[in-house]
């Protein structure tokens, strides 16, 4: 027994020296490593281009990153004019019945009192309906003329509207935020 014990202490100890002689070779190695890295000069050409190599990876690296935010914002635009043009769509297809009920209550001067209310809360709660998809109408009578919101059917003289303004209207117009979903229709004053 005293023999065994002997040897394997005799091969620890060994193993441990084996161990510490590769760590001191693998310090010497990295410190000749670094000491080559640190003495070795660069010519002015590879330096120049290195320097060249640098700043075509940098410009590469700002682009993609510029192309990457333009992409970002992009999709981010498409995704809002997506929910827009959907909205636009379906409030563009009951436009005629928000029409037909301004009519019925023009043309309703002679009718009930009671239907005559009941056709005036179903045009409240059409215009509140609207309101809360942020569509406003437009195209009053007495407001300037713009071809960007505006049809112009045909001219009138009226002497009570400024020349270039609405004298009348035969459709209101609709926009959603800042996009036009139906240009009124409108007569022009000569003045």
């Amino acid at each position: 027994m005293g023999k065994n014990k002997s040897s394997h202490n005799k091969n620890v100890s060994e193993a441990s020296v084996n161990e510490e002689s590769e760590i001191q070779e693998q310090e010497t190695e990295e410190e000749i490593t670094a000491e080559d890295t640190v003495d070795r000069t660069v010519s002015a050409e590879e330096f120049e281009a290195l320097k060249k190599e640098y700043e075509t990876q940098k410009d590469q690296f700002l682009r993609m990153a510029a192309e990457y935010d333009n992409y970002r914002k992009r999709t981010e635009k498409e995704k809002l004019s997506t929910y827009d043009n959907a909205v636009a769509a379906a409030v563009e297809a009951f436009l005629p019945v928000v029409d037909n009920f301004a009519l019925a209550l023009d043309a309703g001067q002679n009718m009930p009192d009671e239907f005559r209310k009941g056709l005036e809360l179903i045009q409240k709660k059409l215009d509140n309906s609207l309101e809360k998809l942020h569509v406003k109408p437009f195209g009053e009578r007495g407001e300037k003329f713009d071809p960007e919101f505006h049809n112009a059917i045909s001219r009138v003289d009226d002497p009570e509207i400024e020349a270039d303004h609405i004298a009348s209207v035969y459709q209101k117009g609709f926009m959603l935020n800042e996009k036009v979903i139906r240009h009124a229709m409108v007569q022009i004053s000569n003045g």
